[in-house]
């Protein structure tokens, strides 16, 4: 007896092409889930190695995944704002003073900022635009020599940020902070009292909050040599130098803050309600110890919207501290 005719058995034929062919997608699905975690562990220790290594001279670079070449690209000059000093009135919202730095006894080298877990982010709109936020890590205040023209050298202070602007520039900005008179020659510019000038910057992509946890900022101090700020996005990165001489931060750096706020001007980045960002900063300063967490330490002026939770501190090879900062939906 026929069981099947010869439309039956081009149907049969048909249904197992799809069913092979369901197999096969689902086998590449569990394949690309595989590979995807390995991927990200392959850029991140990318990102790792790519901030360690050398420049080959001073000036504007660029390097891309997988490579640990830097490769040189023309410097441009640096947004036309001030990321300005903390004037300590934000309350109780992140910034403005009211942040943690991580503190060490002795002196800091390296300082390295990142985010190693985001929750509810969707959006930012510092000034009601999209993406208009900066990364920044910031010294704590210190008397600088660089002071010793000020109208009161004993009253001056300085100060030196490592930023990133979603301007499209990466580039170290330095303060006299009470110098109260005329600012000195070679770029230096007046703000309210104070003096402040950048340096080369270097171009970088203006990436959207999204990527947040992509991005890494590390700052470099180097006594009587050259200071270097290294941006990292998900497969690329970023560098531009300066001479520390310019406020001589490498004798002085004792304490960082790191975060994500305003794109200067004393100006807020506003985060949708849900967002939990976690904040790490760690540094390198000769020594194993756990820095001290400090609290209202923060120095610069810009802010954002979300509100901070405790800080734990640990040492080890990578002495470092790290907290929640968040908004919760109401």
């Amino acid at each position: 007896m026929k069981l099947f005719n010869t439309a039956d058995a081009h149907a049969m034929k048909a249904l197992g092409i799809v069913a092979m062919a369901s197999l096969s997608g689902a086998l590449s699905f569990a394949t690309a889930s595989r590979a995807a975690p390995a991927a990200d562990a392959q850029h991140a220790a990318w990102r790792e190695a790519i901030a360690r290594t050398k420049l080959p001279q001073a000036g504007c670079f660029a390097a891309a995944y997988p490579s640990l070449a830097w490769r040189q690209v023309a410097c441009r000059a640096a947004p036309n704002r001030p990321y300005v000093p903390r004037s300590g009135g934000a309350g109780f919202t992140v910034g403005d003073g009211n942040d943690y730095s991580a503190v060490v006894s002795g002196l800091i080298s390296t300082t390295v900022g990142t985010f190693p877990t985001i929750t509810g982010l969707k959006h930012e709109k510092g000034a009601g635009v999209k993406n208009a936020y900066s990364l920044q890590i910031n010294s704590q205040f210190f008397a600088s020599p660089t002071c010793s023209g000020a109208a009161n050298p004993s009253k001056c202070l300085g100060w030196e940020q490592f930023v990133y602007s979603t301007t499209g520039a990466a580039f170290m900005q330095y303060w006299l902070i009470n110098y109260n008179k005329s600012c000195p020659s070679g770029g230096w510019m007046a703000y309210s009292g104070d003096c402040y000038r950048n340096s080369a910057a270097v171009g970088v992509p203006a990436e959207p909050v999204t990527q947040l946890g992509n991005l890494k900022l590390s700052g470099t101090a180097v006594a009587n040599g050259t200071d270097t700020l290294v941006f990292t996005t998900a497969a690329r990165a970023y560098s531009t130098t300066g001479n520390d001489s310019v406020v001589d931060l490498a004798a002085f750096w004792t304490a960082s803050e790191w975060n994500v706020i305003g794109d200067g001007g004393g100006s807020e980045a506003v985060f949708n309600k849900g967002t939990a960002i976690t904040v790490n900063i760690a540094l390198t300063d000769g020594s194993s110890s756990a820095p001290t967490c400090k609290a209202n330490d923060g120095t610069t002026g810009e802010t954002n919207n979300l509100n901070l939770d405790a800080c734990t501190t640990s040492g080890g090879a990578t002495p470092s501290v790290q907290f929640v900062e968040s908004l919760v939906k109401k």
